[in-house]
């Protein structure tokens, strides 16, 4: 069996990916900020980073589902300058690429048909990511109904898939897995009233090989514990952080 030092110098060698690949095998517990660009500034970011570095975080998401200001690229150097944590860029659209940042989930909305978040957005996507140096991680975004029209459901125009129905989104999964994403993500969506229901989680983590993400409507530690009980291997917090920047502490 290899020494904690040897493997401590393996982590070190590998890319984002295959860390959290890594860690998903070893059962390791990952957890993303998830921070909006549309809701931050500089100044702003004074408050949140301390808040960050004391938390549990393994890692920053940084996106929505849009974005109307020319901010980004200072906001993700402000980030890397102050916090030790990769940054991952999680866009709602080609205008949220920022080569400052680590990495970038490269999306395709599996949940929907609408054709613009299938291939057209990554086809216009392809320039911008040209000229980075990012690491682009191909992931399938599955939207699942949460109570309430999250800003996904309203900017995709898609509709999400039914939160009773854990045997439909696992083989959605699946399909998505198969065409060669490398990672799924189940989102509730920002702000939702009810987060992805455990029993799917558990359906759709023992159906593929692929590390699982989970999003939206988690707002407690229990709920993050419970989703990674049930085989997440990445929980997101978003809405939870941005309301309490107190979350970690309480």
């Amino acid at each position: 069996m290899p020494s904690h030092e040897s493997l401590d110098r393996l982590q070190i060698t590998m890319n984002l990916y295959q860390k959290i690949n890594f860690a998903k095998k070893g059962c390791k517990k990952l957890l993303a900020i998830l921070l909006d660009p549309d809701k931050l500034d500089l100044e702003g970011l004074s408050s949140l980073i301390p808040k960050i570095n004391q938390s549990p975080a393994t890692h920053l998401f940084v996106g929505g589902s849009s974005f109307e200001g020319h901010h980004l690229d200072n906001i993700i150097k402000a980030l890397k300058h102050a916090t030790d944590l990769p940054i991952v860029l999680f866009p709602g659209n080609p205008t949220q690429i920022s080569g400052e940042a680590d990495g970038i989930l490269f999306l395709q909305l599996l949940s929907g048909r609408n054709p613009d978040y299938l291939i057209e957005l990554q086809i216009n996507a392809v320039p911008i990511l040209e000229k980075t140096t990012l690491e682009i991680i191909s992931t399938g975004y599955i939207l699942i109904e949460s109570g309430c029209e999250t800003a996904v459901e309203r900017v995709s125009r898609t509709t999400p898939l039914d939160r009773n129905n854990s045997e439909y989104v696992a083989q959605t999964a699946k399909a998505g897995e198969l065409i060669g994403n490398k990672l799924i993500y189940l989102e509730a969506g920002s702000g939702a009233q009810k987060a992805v229901p455990l029993e799917m989680i558990a359906a759709v983590t023992g159906r593929i090989s692929v590390p699982v993400i989970v999003g939206g409507g988690i707002r407690s530690k229990e709920a993050i514990e419970e989703a990674f009980a049930a085989g997440a291997a990445m929980v997101v917090i978003g809405t939870a952080f941005e309301n309490n920047i107190n979350f970690f502490d309480e």
